[in-house]
C-alpha cells in the first residue's frame, strides 16, 4: 500500500513544521513537507521546526541554557581555564575568538563539545590534521561553583537533539537521494557514524559600551552577519533571555524587542524572521549538503539580531546549536571531502596563528 503523504503545515513566518510522533512512526509521510521545507523554490526558508517533543526534552534545553549564563558571569581567568587555542577554539571556551563582520566578535561566548563522542577514535595522523573535530572534550571541573552539572546537562541536550535529527535524516533520504551527486550516500549513516558532531553553546552578552544597542537603522545582521553553517544539518533550540538585575539577580523574561531573532534569508531573497517554539526544534540545511548536491540543496543564509527593546541593557540571550555532519577523510564533491572544506572556513573565520 502506498504511503500517505502528510499536508504541509507552516508556522505565521512560513517555516514548515512536523510533528515528532509522524517523525518516528511514519518518515514517508513528510515527503512533501520535506521538499517545502528545503527545497530550492523561492518560497522555501531551508529550515523546519519539529512539535510535540517528548517531554524531556523541555527540562534538557532550560537547564543548559541556564547554565550558560552561570558559565559566562564566571571571572574572565576562569573562564579562560577552558579555552583550546590548538583547537581553533573549537573545544572549551571561545570568546573574542571568531571573524565575523571583518572584526573579532565579541558580542557572544560559546562553548564547544562533541556530546556524542568525548574523544574520537582516529587514526593520529587524522586527529593532528584537524583538531577542531577531534580533540577531547574540554569539561568544567565537577566541584566549579555555579556550573555543576555542566557535563551531563550539555550531553543530555546534545544527544537528544542529535537523536532527532538521525530520525529527520531518515525522513530526507528519499528527497536528497534524488539530488546527491553520490545517490549511495546515506544521510542518516554519514550522521550518525560520524566523530565530528559538534554542539555549541552559546550566551549573547548584555549590550556594552563595546557592543552597544543597535540603532534602528542599523543592518539586520549587524551584530551576527549573515553566515551558513558548514554542516549537512544543524539543529536549534530556540533562545532563552535572562534579565540581570540590580540587585544581582538574574530572571528569566520575554525577548525584549520584537526584532530579536534568528533571520533567514529564503532561496528567493526575501528575509524572514523565523520564531522556535521553546519546546520545538528547528534544524537547517548546512553548506556540506550544498556541496554534495552539486548545489541544488542550498545552505540556509541566517543571521541573529538582539534588537533593541525597554530593559534591553541588561538582558543577556542563551541558546544553543547541534551541527551534524561526516567524518573529515568522507568525499563531499569533486575533488573536496568535509576536512578540505572545514580547512577552507576555519581560515576564514580564524585568525591563522590561533
Amino acid at each position: 500500500m502506498a504511503q500517505t503523504t502528510l499536508p504541509v503545515r507552516t508556522t505565521k513566518e512560513g517555516a514548515v513544521c512536523i510533528d515528532y510522533p509522524s517523525l518516528v512512526s511514519s518518515p514517508l509521510s513528510l515527503q512533501d513537507s520535506i521538499k517545502r521545507a528545503f527545497g530550492s523554490d523561492p518560497n522555501c526558508l531551508g529550515i523546519i521546526v519539529v512539535n510535540n517533543l517528548p517531554a524531556e526534552y523541555v527540562k534538557y534545553r532550560e537547564r543548559l541554557l541556564l547554565l550558560a549564563e552561570r558559565f559566562a558571569a564566571m571571572n574572565e581567568e576562569t573562564r579562560e581555564k577552558y579555552a583550546d587555542s590548538k583547537s581553533h577554539y573549537s573545544f572549551g571556551w571561545s570568546h573574542g575568538k571568531e571573524i565575523m563582520n571583518g572584526k573579532p566578535d565579541t558580542l557572544k561566548g560559546s562553548y564547544y563539545a562533541n556530546p556524542v563522542v568525548d574523544y574520537p577514535t582516529v587514526p593520529q595522523e587524522q586527529r593532528e590534521a584537524h583538531p577542531e573535530y577531534y580533540g577531547r572534550n574540554i569539561w568544567p571541573a565537577a566541584d566549579e561553583a555555579g556550573v555543576e552539572g555542566f557535563e551531563q546537562a550539555f550531553k543530555d541536550l546534545g544527544r537528544f537533539i542529535f537523536k532527532v535529527g538521525t530520525e529527520l535524516a531518515i525522513a530526507c533520504q528519499p528527497f536528497a537521494s534524488a539530488h546527491l551527486t553520490d545517490n549511495s550516500l546515506s544521510l542518516t549513516e554519514l550522521i550518525s557514524t560520524s566523530q565530528t558532531t559538534k554542539a555549541r553553546l552559546l550566551h549573547y552578552f548584555p549590550p556594552s559600551k563595546e557592543n552597544p544597542l543597535p540603532a534602528d537603522d542599523e543592518p539586520v545582521d549587524s551584530w551576527c552577519g549573515f553566515h551558513l553553517d558548514h554542516s549537512l544539518l544543524t539543529g536549534l533550540c530556540s533562545a532563552i533571555y535572562l534579565s540581570h538585575e540590580a540587585d544581582g539577580t538574574v530572571k528569566q523574561v520575554t525577548s525584549p524587542s520584537p526584532a530579536s531573532g534568528l533571520y533567514i534569508r529564503a532561496r528567493g531573497g526575501d528575509l524572514t524572521k523565523v520564531a522556535i517554539p521553546p519546546d520545538s526544534l528547528a534544524f537547517q540545511t548546512g553548506e556540506a549538503l550544498e556541496i554534495a548536491t552539486g548545489g541544488k540543496l542550498r545552505a540556509t543564509p541566517h543571521c541573529v539580531r538582539v534588537g533593541a527593546g525597554e530593559g534591553a541593557e541588561k538582558v543577556s540571550r542563551e541558546t544553543f546549536a547541534l551541527f551534524m555532519q561526516p567524518d573529515t577523510t568522507q568525499i563531499i564533491g569533486e575533488g573536496e571531502t568535509f576536512g578540505s572544506f572545514s580547512k577552507k572556513v576555519f581560515d576564514e573565520h580564524y585568525e591563522p596563528n590561533m
